[in-house]
């Protein structure tokens, strides 16, 4: 499978289907600490940190990477805990961008 990371996010504005879940298992094969809703809708994953200012270092560099892909998470913040929900809402699922996001964010801890 190619490395996701070296990807980039295409334009969704919808007209496409959402991913099957048998197709979202697969790239979760990729990114084993991430999860698929009941339903395969979307994928989340939750991040702890020492702090909130760790915690908003992280929030800020997952939103660079949002921002230079121009595809934008749901996110819970906390003091200690960052929850990350990827969706593609013009499809009303899963895409590929999803992965590739999750994917960088997940390149951004050790």
């Amino acid at each position: 499978m190619i490395d996701l990371t070296s990807k980039h996010c295409k334009p969704c504005e919808g007209g496409v289907s959402a991913m099957s879940e048998s197709d979202a298992q697969n790239y979760l094969r990729q990114l084993p600490s991430w999860t698929l809703s009941a339903g395969g809708k979307s994928i989340q994953r939750e991040f702890k940190f020492a702090n909130f200012h760790r915690t908003i270092e992280f929030v800020n560099a997952l939103a660079w990477i949002a921002h230079q892909e121009d595809h934008h998470p749901d996110l819970e913040v906390g003091y200690n805990r960052c929850a990350v929900r990827y969706s593609t809402h013009a499809i009303g699922g899963l895409s590929e961008n999803d992965f590739i996001c999750a994917a960088k964010i997940d390149a951004l801890l050790p």
